[in-house]
């Protein structure tokens, strides 16, 4: 127990030979050691998350976690001691602050990896719906590519269908006159089959040969046209593999999905936000007790320890101006 608390009071970048001098500081500064220690231990977590959602190789994880985790720590351990009671409020406040902003940055980018984690079940399912878009898009950039194209076929299709059902009607139009002519139902209203019957006959004949002419010229350009639209189906069922289904696993692909689901659902949204206070308030925390904690006999022990290196230190550049003088003044003896 001894160890653990001597290790914590390490952590909280107390000087600890001085520390002892004042016991009844020790609990305090124990736990902000200890919260030093654990917010980089998560930090180490998480940063280790992080690589492994990035590279997914165990090695890479451990190593990036074992250098994150260390670098946090000591950031927080020299924000917090750095930090140093004067009786000053405004003035230790605005020292705070800046720190403050540090450990705020630093809780969101510790939290975010956790978060993914958190929520990993449903950043899977929305996951595979943006896989699902993501193909579907691909879908319609390759058939946007072959869509003029196959329009123009299908129209040109059409067309000449159309120009084979209008000979048609033309023919048939043409053989029911004739016929109207031949059994007095129409035309000049006699039955016959003398020269007007013979004329449009021949114009029912000609329509059809001109039918049988256009049919097959159309219908050879309809097989061309259609030949050409297998193809292209099966260039575009060629190309739709190559863009293939791009499986979304990685640490942007998660982040992005995990912006999909705040905004879209409400509960993930405050939980999301009270995850990240939560580790806003554990990294804030230490420097939060430095803030609002009163002076104590610690900070009574360091200020004299530093008035008096500072002391010394003056002292010593005196001494050195005294001597610096004193061979000035020796050597104007000399020259005299």
């Amino acid at each position: 127990m001894q160890r653990l608390r001597s290790f914590f009071l390490f952590c909280s970048g107390a000087h600890v030979p001085l520390l002892k001098r004042a016991p009844t500081e020790t609990n305090k500064y124990g736990g902000i050691g200890g919260t030093i220690f654990f917010t980089g231990l998560l930090a180490a977590i998480s940063g280790g998350y992080a690589l492994w959602t990035v590279f997914n190789e165990l090695w890479a994880a451990l190593l990036f976690g074992l250098i994150w985790g260390p670098m946090i720590f000591n950031l927080d351990r020299y924000i917090v001691s750095s930090m140093k009671k004067r009786d000053r409020l405004l003035q230790e406040a605005g020292m705070a602050t800046p720190r403050l902003v540090l450990a705020v940055l630093i809780a969101i980018v510790i939290s975010k990896p956790l978060e993914l984690q958190v929520f990993n079940k449903e950043i899977k399912a929305e996951l595979v719906t943006m896989e699902q878009q993501m193909y579907k898009t691909q879908e319609d950039k390759v058939k946007e590519r072959y869509q003029t194209r196959i329009n123009e076929l299908n129209t040109a299709i059409a067309r000449l269908n159309a120009g084979i059902q209008e000979q048609a009607a033309r023919r048939d139009t043409l053989a029911l006159i004739a016929q109207q002519e031949a059994d007095g139902t129409g035309g000049s209203m006699r039955r016959n089959l003398g020269p007007i019957y013979k004329a449009k006959k021949a114009d029912a004949d000609r329509a059809a040969e001109e039918l049988r002419a256009t049919s097959e010229q159309n219908q050879q350009l309809i097989s061309q046209h259609r030949r050409e639209l297998q193809s292209i189906d099966s260039s575009m069922k060629a190309d739709l593999p190559a863009a293939g289904r791009s499986r979304l696993d990685g640490l942007a692909s998660r982040l992005d999905a995990l912006g999909r689901l705040t905004d879209r659902s409400t509960p993930i949204r405050w939980a999301n936000w009270f995850i990240i206070l939560l580790f806003i308030a554990i990294e804030c925390a230490p420097v939060f007790v430095k803030l609002i904690s009163p002076r104590g006999p610690y900070d009574d022990l360091l200020q004299e320890h530093e008035h008096a290196f500072e002391i010394h230190r003056k002292q010593k550049i005196t001494l050195r101006e005294m001597a610096y003088e004193k061979r000035i003044a020796e050597a104007r003896v000399v020259t005299e």
